[in-house]
């Protein structure tokens, strides 16, 4: 069966269904804000923010590298899709039971290693959906109309993310803990689960595969992909350099929990800043997405990551941290908008999902840096870990003219 009009406009507004929902839910599990902040309360230090930002950012995409392989074997892929967003929704209804249980033992501990069970669960889920959601939209939604949908994706995104972002702080403030990241987690998965209904509607009518037989099979097909497409070698040195940055918002949480002492009222008030920078880039790439090529936008991702980290490096009064945030959903959103744009240029419909996981290795240094990060926080402070977070952005830099985006 071949891909229509008719097959493609169905699919553009299933995956905008999708989108939508998930953006609602996004919030109620923010990783930047909500769940370092509930880790620091149940008890838990920069370690185990490192751990959490590894865990969520950087072994999520990394584990892709095990995944792609075999899912590359399945010509159809809707029902891997199904079954890692099914895993994600039973992950969160889990934390927040598990949240509620253990509200009365005050069992720290306890409480931290059920959150990374289940966080990992939830970030495997992801891992797992990725691969086949990226591999069904590059074959399901005609090329001229893909730019289109990322930044009518970001738009939605960005519109819903505003009203769940007040939403999300009426439940953080209306309780105590942990009480109110239960019910967070309550109201993003079933907010979740509305979500799958798009994934359903999707008509999966091309087929898609490239024959793996294994991790080996795997890294030996890289090898051969890396000779003959060079923008896949620039397209991973990019991500694994500027990829980091993904990951800095929840040290600036942690940061700012030891050096002000912020509250569950300050974390809400992060991620409403966070949600105003999301909407205001979403809303200026929707109108200018015809008229910018994707090399500009990773340009100014790299100029803004620097901003950022420059102003949290020299922060002197907790009035700054708001504008952190906003430009941190900026930051995080161009990302966004970049790489799932730039992967379905340097792949096409027989290597995507196997492309996919090649992303997941470009997420090395974001998978180990958390982790790394958190033990120079330990051992020497936030400053040594703020400068090598700049100069490892700044090496981004060297990529950008060589992956030579056409649109």
């Amino acid at each position: 069966m071949t891909l229509t009009s008719e097959i493609s406009n169905h699919n553009f507004y299933a995956f905008l269904w999708h989108a939508g929902f998930l953006a609602f839910s996004k919030n109620f599990m923010d990783v930047d804000t909500i769940l370092p902040a509930m880790i620091i309360e149940s008890g838990g230090g920069s370690i185990h923010i490192g751990i959490m930002t590894v865990i969520i950012l950087g072994g999520s995409s990394f584990t892709q590298l095990f995944f792609a392989p075999y899912l590359s074997n399945w010509p159809f892929k809707k029902k891997f899709m199904l079954a890692g967003i099914n895993s994600r929704i039973l992950s969160l209804f889990a934390l927040g039971f598990i949240l509620i249980y253990l509200r009365e033992q005050h069992q720290s501990e306890v409480i931290l290693w059920f959150i990374f069970l289940f966080i990992t669960l939830f970030s495997l889920g992801g891992a797992f959906t990725n691969i086949s959601y990226t591999d069904i939209l590059g074959k399901s939604v005609n090329e001229v109309k893909r730019k289109t949908f990322f930044s009518a994706k970001q738009i939605i995104t960005g519109s819903v993310f505003l009203f769940s972002a007040f939403l999300a702080k009426k439940i953080l403030t209306a309780s105590e803990y942990p009480v109110n990241y239960a019910w967070l987690f309550f109201t993003g998965g079933t907010l979740l689960l509305i979500a799958s209904g798009g994934f359903w509607k999707i008509k999966e009518s091309v087929p898609s595969m490239l024959k793996m037989r294994g991790f080996k099979d795997f890294i030996k097909t890289l090898k051969s992909e890396l000779i003959k497409n060079n923008k896949l070698f620039y397209y991973l040195g990019f991500i694994n350099t500027q990829g980091i940055i993904i990951s800095f918002l929840p040290f600036v949480m942690l940061y700012a929990k030891e050096i002000f002492n912020t509250q569950s009222y300050d974390t809400g008030n992060f991620l409403l800043y966070k949600v105003i920078g999301i909407v205001t880039v979403s809303i200026l790439v929707f109108l200018i997405a015809r008229r910018i090529k994707y090399d500009l936008l990773l340009y100014l991702n790299v100029a803004l990551s620097v901003i950022i980290i420059l102003a949290t490096l020299l922060i002197s009064h907790e009035i700054i941290l708001k504008y952190i945030f906003v430009l941190g959903g900026v930051v995080i959103t161009l990302y966004n908008i970049t790489m799932n744009g730039l992967l379905l240029e340097v792949s096409d419909r027989r290597n995507r999902a196997l492309y996919t996981g090649f992303a997941g290795a470009g997420h090395i240094l974001p998978a180990l840096f958390p982790l790394a990060g958190s033990w120079i926080i330990n051992r020497y402070g936030f400053q040594p870990f703020f400068l090598l977070f700049l100069l490892i952005i700044l090496s981004s830099l060297y990529f950008i003219p060589k992956i030579g985006c056409k649109k």
